[in-house]
């Protein structure tokens, strides 16, 4: 998760480019967040050089907030993603405005994609039942190395079975407290980049979340020409994040906004007034519907995240072009913090699967 530095807000003028849909179970106006808008110094990134020489990608993870941020973005450089795709055995704020105007139903369906393995007799564009012995290798690629691309994560990511592997239909993705390379700590980090990557659809999932103190689980999903433009211009999506014990599922969007960095999120604790009680250990429904008007985020068909992307400008653009997923289980970090309880370990992230509906 990147934060930056706060500043003052005179010298940028803002735009008009955020909206919420309101809850499911009423028709109240659209809620908006306040914008708080500074500039940053390099603070919470990595140096290239810190990374491992087969991933040197700054794919970030950033912290949520019921409010939109606008900081500099730092020179990020693109990914350089491991060749072993094996499975193995503030201070200032702003009112932008409030709308009033109602938002066209989130159940719009996709209209591009590209895949690799869809099948016109499929009901999904994509999926993974994760039904094997061992993961996909025509699905994920495990990106290797340390300290989190910026966020100063304490595990390193392996590729190993000891850290990701399919049993009885589920993949867990395992945090360990080891010794491995220079870390104190060991998971892994999958990705479907140059797999699979989609723009618009109906994402669903079935996850258990690990919690413990500093333990960070993420499914999210990151723009698929980040090579060309680099983080945040690529934009991200983080469909779920959870640290350490809180119980609390994040919903979180990032974009290039006037050179900086912008991010808008809301959460289960309090999604404009009204919030849901989970126990994230146990598994969940989760689902993001993406369309040209909106991306929404919901857990048990509670919503706890929805901006809106119609007629976009501002940097909003990368909402509308394809993505690809991340599942990770991040050890410390910017976010979390860095008060790790050891006992916890192995804590681990479980999913049966994801499907990205036609």
């Amino acid at each position: 998760m990147r934060k930056g530095m706060l500043a003052p807000l005179s010298a940028i003028a803002a735009t008009a480019f955020l909206a919420a849909c309101s809850s499911d179970n009423s028709s109240v106006s659209e809620p908006t967040g306040p914008v708080e808008i500074s500039s940053s110094s390099d603070e919470g990134t990595a140096p290239a050089d810190t990374a491992s020489s087969d991933s040197s990608a700054p794919f970030t993870e950033s912290e949520s907030s019921s409010s939109a941020e606008i900081t500099s973005s730092s020179e990020y450089s693109s990914a350089a993603l491991s060749s072993d795709a094996r499975p193995a055995s503030s201070s200032s704020a702003i009112d932008i405005f409030e709308s009033s105007s109602s938002v066209a139903s989130p159940e719009s369906s996709y209209s591009s994609w590209t895949a690799t393995n869809s099948s016109s007799s499929s009901p999904y564009l994509w999926n993974d039942e994760f039904d094997g012995t061992a993961i996909d290798a025509s699905k994920w690629t495990f990106e290797t190395g340390a300290t989190g691309w910026g966020n100063n994560e304490w595990q390193y990511y392996t590729a190993r079975s000891e850290n990701a592997y399919v049993q009885d239909g589920i993949l867990h993705i395992r945090a360990n407290k080891e010794r491995y390379e220079s870390s104190d700590y060991t998971s892994a980090r999958m990705i479907t980049k140059g797999k699979f990557s989609f723009t618009y659809g109906t994402v669903e999932a079935r996850i258990a979340l690990p919690t413990g103190k500093g333990i960070w689980p993420a499914f999210w999903l990151l723009g698929e020409n980040i090579d060309d433009v680099s983080w945040p211009a690529c934009g991200e999506i983080d469909i779920i994040e959870a640290v350490n014990d809180e119980n609390v599922v994040y919903g979180t969007n990032h974009w290039q906004y006037e050179g900086g960095h912008a991010q808008y999120g809301n959460s289960t604790k309090d999604y404009y007034g009204t919030s849901k009680v989970l126990d994230i250990t146990q598994f969940h429904n989760y689902k993001m519907v993406w369309n040209e008007k909106l991306i929404a985020m919901y857990v048990d068909d509670f919503k706890y995240q929805e901006i809106a992307i119609e007629n976009a400008a501002d940097g909003l653009e990368a909402f509308h072009k394809p993505q690809f997923f991340i599942l990770n289980v991040a050890v410390a970090g910017n976010w979390p913090g860095f008060d790790v309880d050891d006992t916890q370990f192995p804590n681990e992230m479980l999913v049966d699967y994801i499907r990205v509906l036609k």
